[in-house]
């Protein structure tokens, strides 16, 4: 699973320490920001947690812009690497074997 912290940006709030990345067991990008202010790490925004929900990273961009919140900083080398490990063809996961994912 890759992980790169990108700036998220929401109206006039920003949260330089979110994630963007890519989950091979599930097949989606994600994309983490604005942890709450709570005991148990809650997550204003958590995008890409079923399974190839977010096949592209353009997919999961566009989603985020529709809940009005914008990725910044993300780096082209981040990017490459992220679309490579995207690129592979992944087996499925015991999970989907015994159909608990589908």
């Amino acid at each position: 699973m890759s992980r790169y912290t990108v700036t998220l940006l929401k109206g006039e709030r920003t949260d330089d320490e979110a994630v963007i990345g890519f989950d091979p067991p599930l097949r989606t990008f994600f994309l983490q920001g604005f942890e709450a202010d709570d005991d148990f790490g809650t997550l204003e925004i958590w995008l890409g947690t079923l399974l190839e929900e977010f096949p592209t990273l353009e997919a999961i961009i566009e989603a985020a812009r529709r809940q009005r919140y914008e990725v910044r900083d993300l780096d082209h080398a981040d990017m490459i690497a992220m679309l490579a490990e995207a690129g592979h063809d992944y087996e499925p996961s015991i999970a989907e074997k015994l159909g608990f994912i589908r």
